[in-house]
């Protein structure tokens, strides 16, 4: 029997790769359509490396984008997110990727979805996974979506044309509160771990923050380093996962991630630079699906940039205090400049307080680039 064929785009959208699909080209049963995400990404594969598929055998290089016509007044479409497990049947919806959202704008414009305006289009998507908008500006030639730029993004070789990306209110996208609990910390008591200090917080989606110090690191470690060290990924997971049952979200591998945060600290980056203490604002280490994060997962890298600037957090009492201080020229305050293992990234975040004093998330922006790889048709198996 032949196999079936489906329209699909690969694309990079920051330090991910992931499939874009047509919404009106899948099936609406939804274990139907997970089979065909399965199939196309390589899963389950019991080896780990996806060689049957497109996925490249990592979380960042195993995701899906479902685009179709927008549900909202305020959008020009919607978008939905699917992380596709490596070595599991298993597709996760809970979650956004900051990643994958800087591909949707490019392909909504390569595919006629909106209207090419040069030299920048905005694009206003509703994630469907967090209800939540974001409004992509994205650099537009000869009537495409422009891949040639001078923004240099860490973890990504070369340079391109960069596109900004602004999450819209994005406190309470998991939860409904940017404090799940509210509390700027907690104590969670953890099995096999005991008492730890965590900053439990939901913006674009929820982290779980533990000091790296707590665990006996420093947020500098190389990610192969935390990969091959079993005993502190079962702690890690652990941990994640206690924080999950307080927010209210058990159950999902995706979300909420874990991240080890500390103060700004010399380190050197994969690609072998050199990144100096005074050009950092507090260093990081993410968790996905189990594995350390080779950069920072975008979404995670917004709920750190918020968590940041909330008084009391495990975040805000790493950051470099020069970080938190209004600019004489500006205000809010700017960039948080985050140390991740591929460089810097710089994320602006604003934080406000409600009529009762409640911290309140009004928007984060970000840069990234993105580039369309490969457009026609993935095959299925019958």
């Amino acid at each position: 029997m032949p196999q079936r064929r489906v329209r699909a785009v690969f694309m990079r959208g920051g330090t991910s790769r992931c499939l874009f699909f047509h919404a009106a080209d899948l099936p609406e049963d939804a274990r139907e359509r997970d089979q065909i995400l399965l199939a196309a990404l390589g899963s389950p594969d019991p080896y780990g490396r996806q060689l049957d598929g497109l996925g490249g055998g990592i979380s960042s290089l195993s995701k899906a984008v479902i685009v179709g016509s927008t549900s909202r007044p305020d959008a020009d479409l919607d978008y939905t997110f699917a992380q596709v497990s490596v070595t599991e049947p298993l597709v996760d919806y809970r979650g956004n990727c900051g990643n994958c959202t800087s591909a949707v704008g490019p392909f909504a414009i390569d595919e006629r979805l909106v209207p090419a305006v040069e030299p920048f289009t905005a694009v206003r998507l509703h994630n469907t996974n967090t209800k939540k908008l974001v409004v992509a500006r994205v650099p537009v030639a000869s009537g495409e979506a422009a891949i040639e730029g001078d923004f240099e993004l860490p973890g990504v070789p070369g340079r391109a044309a960069r596109i900004a990306l602004d999450f819209l209110d994005p406190g309470g996208a998991a939860t409904g509160k940017l404090l799940p609990t509210g509390r700027q910390r907690d104590t969670l008591d953890v099995s096999g771990v005991g008492a730890i200090e965590a900053s439990l917080v939901d913006a674009t989606n929820p982290v779980v923050f533990v000091r790296a110090g707590e665990l006996g690191l420093l947020g500098t470690e190389a990610p192969e380093a935390i990969d091959r060290d079993s005993a502190l990924l079962e702690r890690l997971e652990a941990i994640r996962a206690a924080g999950a049952r307080r927010m209210g979200i058990p159950g999902s591998p995706a979300i909420p991630k874990i991240a080890l945060v500390g103060p700004a600290a010399g380190y050197r980056s994969l690609d072998g630079r050199e990144v100096g203490l005074q050009k950092v604002d507090l260093v990081a280490r993410v968790i996905s699906m189990g594995q350390c994060h080779r950069a920072f997962a975008l979404t995670a890298a917004m709920c750190l940039a918020v968590a940041a600037r909330i008084d009391g957090t495990v975040v805000s009492e790493c950051v470099s205090p020069s970080a938190l201080s209004p600019s004489p020229l500006s205000s809010p305050p700017g960039d948080i400049r985050l140390g991740h293992p591929s460089g810097i990234l710089p994320i602006a975040a604003r934080v406000g307080r409600d009529a009762s004093g409640v911290a309140v998330a009004r928007q984060v922006t970000v840069y990234r680039t993105a580039r369309r790889l490969m457009e026609g048709f993935v095959r299925i198996p019958a």
